[in-house]
């Protein structure tokens, strides 16, 4: 406990946050009402992806922890990204 650092991020930061937050919220509701064919769904799971980038490194503070916990997340977020690529090949040959 006595190692611990305290990482102060101003206010500042979770409204440049929220706000970019509520902008791809807005854009993924807009893309709903686009026919884009398959495309509609690589680009809201992209946008998914965009956003779950910024509550991992801006509120869970991914951002300031040890680099372990980072390469942990982004081996997650490949294997993820793997299963979601080869539901999306399966769903785009039936």
């Amino acid at each position: 406990m006595e190692n611990e650092k305290n990482h102060i991020i101003p206010y500042k930061t979770f409204l440049y946050v929220l706000a970019g937050l509520i902008a791809l919220t807005l854009t993924s509701v807009t893309l709903t009402q686009i026919s884009l064919g398959t495309m509609t769904v690589v680009i809201a799971l992209v946008i998914a992806a965009i956003k779950s980038s910024f509550v991992l490194s801006i509120f869970m503070h991914l951002k300031f922890e040890n680099k372990m916990f980072s390469r942990a997340v982004i081996g997650v977020i490949t294997l993820l990204c793997a299963v979601i690529i080869i539901t999306l090949l399966d769903y785009l040959n039936r």
